[in-house]
């Protein structure tokens, strides 16, 4: 078509129907990412509220020897897996990373090598493969002594 002639009909509808497929996709994305968003939003809205369950179960195997509890207790964190989570268990010497966990401690050390390291892990974490933290996890780092 040159410059100065008029669309055709059927140009016009062409372009009409390419607009409205292209409007349809991106209106088909956006649901599917609100989808995403609102199945993310209530898995961390039920997981916070399972967690202190999770945390008593682990401290109350500390002061027994349970196999009952024990296998429960493993099958809460596969099921929470299996869901896509990840639990955050960082270890002694490892970098303290503030996305991941809060720092609710210090300890004092005058090795330049191990300030701003984890010392002890004091509640594990939770967060999404990939995704949003649902629980930080609380640790005691170590911080130059002055």
């Amino acid at each position: 078509m040159k410059k100065s002639q008029k669309p055709s009909e059927i140009e016009i509808l062409k372009d009409q129907l390419t607009r409205a497929l292209a409007d349809y996709d991106n209106l088909r994305k956006r649901t599917e990412e609100e989808k995403r968003l609102w199945i993310s939003f209530s898995s961390q809205k039920i997981l916070s509220k399972l967690l202190p369950i999770l945390d008593a179960l682990q401290e109350s195997l500390k002061h027994t020897k349970d196999q009952g509890l024990a296998l429960a207790l493993s099958d809460f964190k596969n099921i929470l897996k299996e869901e896509g989570l990840e639990e955050i268990n960082p270890k002694k010497g490892d970098d303290f990373n503030h996305d991941l966990m809060e720092a609710i401690d210090t300890s004092e050390t005058e090795d330049k090598n191990m300030n701003n390291k984890i010392e002890s892990l004091l509640m594990s974490g939770w967060k999404f493969n990939e995704g949003p933290v649902v629980r930080h996890a609380k640790v005691k780092v170590f911080k130059l002594k002055n």
